[in-house]
């Protein structure tokens, strides 16, 4: 980015911090959820200056940081499986360990490392009644390095599935139940359906992202699409071969250790991966640039998530308030899969977590207002009712989630945990449907609204300071009535 860019950031800061001085913040601004830090000797107004609040303990000053920092130029768009990525992991660690968390057994060093392995596809032939399909005409999805497929051959040790996807049938529906299923399967499609064959090529092509478990092997799966008229398969002929590459990720994870309750756990979470680097349409080869690409910055998404989850941490430190166990997780692999969250998953006991806040994208005001929020799956626990009970005596709430057709409910962290049974929800302020800068180069700094993200952060505050001290307790999720992940892509 140019010295012009960021000699806007640093005025955009500056007048976001000027803005905060004249700006009373709406039934937030005189609240006191702290205990006193009286002593004997301590006058009226050493009370006050030493008072724990929520007004000094949730900045501007410091949430304005936090999030520059994490949307910088300097980390280049968090991508996975960069040194970017992992700068990022280093300041979040730090950012825990000065605000007080202790380190997770699974976690040493605030540092949840996991393997995933990237898996490319490389050749692919088949022949059906003795006919070859032109590779152009075909695509693959697999989690096995190798396979070879013959309609007249006993020694598979899996045995290969034969679909035929008609005219008339819904193609998306078919692929989604064969990956829900895992296995080995040949699917002919017929050639109607080749605008979307295209598209899933295209897809399938780019490889798949899976977490190595001890039971990755078994789990997977093929899936072979030949585009063709053929309708009938008397014999046929698949082999195929991917590449694999293993890499190491982190979760960076924190814990406030409870006290009367400590073996009951709430989680908040964000995830802090985004999208990395893309060619600038302005360079050329010619260019004596010093930054040849455009940054996606993830400012929204979701810088503004992680820092709230380092400044609710700073707060309830702060307060010591916590009967229950508080744990704090920013999460990696989320743009490519749900990775980070789902290894987290394997490491605590859902039954111990009485509830997830997962926060995504609080960096733009609502539409219901600056400093609102809503929250995916309302209807799914009884969380949200129990939170407005608490904001009620503010005259704020968390309103349910404004576009239940776009399924935000399965698009973030918390869906591993739900399937769990966790009631596990998102909290977020985008205007989904007019957001501009979603997924875009113009997801920076300078796209945010930094009072409206303080508002968000002490409310969110303010409303699960029951759980925290142990008040509430939401009902659990029905995991039979949560969505499946597809066992192969």
């Amino acid at each position: 980015m140019t010295k012009k860019r960021l000699k806007s950031v640093a005025l955009a800061t500056s007048l976001t911090l000027l803005a905060l001085a004249c700006l009373s913040l709406s039934s937030c601004s005189n609240i006191d959820l702290g205990l006193d830090s009286e002593t004997s000797n301590a006058t009226v107004d050493d009370k006050k200056s030493t008072a724990t609040t929520i007004d000094n303990t949730i900045t501007l000053e410091q949430i304005t940081e936090d999030v520059s920092y994490l949307a910088s130029d300097e980390l280049k768009g968090r991508d996975n499986f960069t040194l970017d990525i992992r700068h990022a992991a280093d300041f979040i660690a730090k950012r825990f360990n000065e605000v007080g968390l202790t380190t997770a057994k699974s976690a040493p060093n605030f540092k949840q490392q996991y393997s995933v392995q990237r898996i490319t596809p490389n050749t692919l032939t088949v022949e059906i009644n003795g006919q070859a399909i032109s590779s152009e005409l075909l695509s693959m999805a697999t989690t096995k390095t190798e396979f070879s497929w013959h309609s007249n051959a006993q020694e598979n040790n899996q045995p290969v599935n034969m679909v035929m996807i008609g005219e008339d049938d819904n193609m998306r529906k078919s692929l989604r139940e064969l990956n829900n299923q895992g296995g080995q399967h040949l699917v002919l499609l017929h050639p109607k359906h080749e605008e979307s064959f295209k598209r899933y090529q295209s897809y399938f092509a780019q490889g798949l992202t899976k977490l190595v478990t001890k039971n990755a092997t078994e789990q997977g799966g093929v899936i072979v699409m030949a585009l063709t008229d053929i309708s009938k398969a008397k014999t046929f002929s698949v082999k195929g071969n991917a590449t694999v590459t293993d890499t190491t990720l982190s979760n960076v994870v924190g814990i406030l250790p409870g006290k009367s309750r400590a073996n009951e756990v709430v989680l908040y979470s964000a995830h802090y991966d985004h999208l990395g680097i893309k060619p600038s349409i302005d360079d050329t080869s010619n260019s004596q640039s010093q930054t040849p690409t455009e940054i996606y910055n993830g400012a929204d998404d979701d810088a503004s998530g992680v820092s709230a989850i380092i400044n609710l941490a700073n707060h309830f430190a702060q307060m010591g308030n916590n009967e229950r166990t508080l744990m704090f997780a920013a999460f990696s692999a989320e743009e490519i899969g749900g990775f980070g969250s789902r290894h987290f998953s394997t490491h605590v006991e859902p039954t111990s977590i009485t509830a997830m806040i997962n926060i995504e994208m609080i960096g733009k005001p609502a539409m219901f207002g600056d400093g609102t929020v809503w929250m995916t799956g309302m209807d799914r626990s009884n969380l949200g009712e129990q939170l407005n009970q608490a904001l009620a005596p503010q005259n704020l709430k968390v309103y349910a989630d404004p576009y239940p057709k776009q399924n935000l409910f399965y698009r973030s962290d918390n869906a591993t945990l739900a399937r769990l049974g966790v009631p596990a929800h998102s909290f977020s302020s985008t205007q989904l449907d007019k957001d501009q800068h979603y997924h875009q180069v113009t997801d920076d700094i300078n796209s945010l609204n930094l009072p409206s993200m303080l508002q968000v952060i002490k409310m969110l505050a303010i409303a699960t300071t029951p759980l925290v001290d142990g008040s509430i307790t939401p009902s659990r999720i029905d995991p039979n009535k949560v969505k499946r992940n597809g066992l192969i892509y």
